[in-house]
């Protein structure tokens, strides 16, 4: 492998991690102790990384050693005699010159294989012909949990035979060009010609270009994610999986602009010879905008080891485990999270709601929240002072570095129950109401006054941020109850009038 190959590949693992995280370079920057400059000029090849760089945002990232290895192979660069202008590596040489009028997107489920085809109607809106077009695809089969997706790839790698990548524009096949071939990350140019002739997308035309993909779902996880990297008049998507698995599926929609929400639009549902068939559409998604839909198959309860393995009863954490929520013992859950400098890391905070969003949709599926729920950022494992509560009607608050300010002299002790050790139920006590000082996206302070059933879920999420589980809160000498000696699921706490 050349030099500028081996530090092609430690810029595609920088750029992958980065978005993974949801991190600016100027984010990035602030964590591992560089300037943005710095980080700019890594990703655009003209600054060799160092390794204490390359540490740092391999930690920060928590890329589970991904970038570790990549600087690893990086061979010390000799002095050049010349050196040629490089060509743009960026992606996005055509996203000022395409728009996409329709973007089309079919997952076919069959059990054990996932095969994704997309379709997108270009549109050169340039003065000159496009001759290529770059595509990604990028899995994860443990979203969450770097180091164990890393290990699973490292001995299970996505190969090109296993893909069996096909694509066309109209009726003609199309040849491309490797740019990037990672473990679970590849990425690629579609040449839009083949043997038989080029096929360029000239000025004012428009043209439909097809590419299809399969993975098995040992290397798939149960999400798929949508982003708006051109300007996109219309995007539909069409899950189809087989009906004797029970899918549920929900979305979240992130934006430049606005905090993670469910989607603004139905997804809708329908049974058809055996298959269940989720849709979806949107009209002019706004740029960077992302889609992202997540599943569960509810008639499968297969260990994430063995997927196709016997069936195996879980426990309340290990279904909370497998829903991605971080497990008591985690060293992330007893520290103190950074807060946010708002509104300059707003683009940061944005990202991490969207992640709680998901999360709790996720634990939505396998538990009745009767009483509501919350969900911290520590829970899903990032280090960040943010949490949502979600009330009983579903109504989401979210708190961006928050701190109770005032505790009413009157108390309660209920039962509550962590998602983080969710076999067992805790009796705290808990003031009936609290103030509590937090941030809006935009930097504006307020106090949020919660009471009874909300100041009860506020005050366990504004613990979690501080590193404080509730059996810190319990009483001397009371424990923990087994989930199955509790007998309040589903069912809302009782307080007098």
């Amino acid at each position: 492998m050349s030099t500028q190959l081996q530090d092609d590949a430690f810029i595609a693992e920088l750029k992958r991690w980065r978005d993974v995280r949801g991190l600016s370079q100027t984010a990035l920057a602030k964590r591992v102790g560089y300037t943005p400059s710095y980080i700019s000029k890594v990703e655009g090849g003209t600054q060799r990384p160092s390794a204490e760089f390359a540490t740092a945002a391999d930690r920060e990232l928590r890329a589970g050693g991904a970038l570790s290895r990549a600087y690893s192979s990086l061979e010390p660069r000799t002095p050049a005699a010349h050196t040629s202008a490089p060509e743009n590596t960026s992606g996005d040489t055509h996203s000022a010159n395409l728009l996409v009028e329709h973007e089309d997107t079919t997952l076919h489920y069959d059990g054990h294989v996932y095969r994704a085809t997309q379709r997108r109607r270009l549109y050169n809106d340039s003065p000159d012909p496009v001759t290529r077009y770059l595509i990604r695809i990028s899995v994860d089969r443990y979203p969450g949990n770097p180091e164990r997706s890393n290990q699973h790839y490292r001995h299970n790698p996505l190969t090109w035979e296993e893909i069996n990548l096909s694509a066309s524009i109209g009726s003609e096949p199309l040849t491309w060009r490797v740019k990037h071939d990672r473990d679970a990350f590849k990425e690629l140019w579609l040449l839009l010609e083949n043997e038989n002739g080029q096929y360029p997308l000239y000025p004012g035309e428009s043209a439909w270009l097809e590419y299809s993909y399969t993975v098995g779902d040992d290397k798939w996880g149960s999400w798929f994610q949508r982003a708006v990297r051109l300007p996109t008049q219309r995007m539909s998507v069409r899950l189809d999986f087989p009906a004797g698995l029970d899918p549920v599926v929900w979305g979240t929609e992130t934006t430049m602009t606005a905090e993670a929400l469910p989607f603004r639009t139905a997804i809708r549902r329908s049974d058809e010879d055996g298959r269940r068939v989720y849709s979806w559409t949107t009209d002019d998604p706004p740029l960077h905008a992302r889609y992202r839909l997540e599943w569960k198959f509810r008639a499968r309860t297969h260990t994430e080891e063995t997927p196709h393995a016997m069936e195996t009863v879980l426990s309340a954490s290990d279904r909370m485990r497998e829903a991605g929520i971080v497990q008591d013992g985690d060293p992330i859950l007893t520290k103190t999270a950074r807060l946010f400098d708002l509104p300059a890391e707003a683009e940061d905070a944005r990202r991490v709601v969207a992640e709680l969003v998901s999360a709790c949709e996720r634990a939505a599926t396998v538990h009745v929240f009767g009483k509501g729920m919350g969900m911290a950022a520590p829970q899903v494992g990032i280090d960040r002072a943010a949490a949502i509560v979600r009330t009983p009607d579903g109504e989401s608050i979210t708190l961006f570095n928050p701190r109770i300010v005032e505790e009413s002299p009157d108390s309660d002790e209920q039962y509550e129950g962590c998602l983080s050790f969710f076999d067992v139920r805790g009796k705290v006590p808990r003031p009936l109401a609290i103030s509590v000082e937090h941030q809006d996206i935009d930097g504006t302070e307020r106090i949020t006054i919660f009471e009874h059933g909300l100041a009860r879920l506020a005050a366990h999420e504004v613990d979690h941020l501080h590193g404080k589980l509730y059996r810190s809160r319990m009483r001397e000498g009371i424990e923990p109850i087994p989930v199955a000696e509790y007998r309040g699921t589903g069912h809302s706490w009782q307080y007098g009038r």
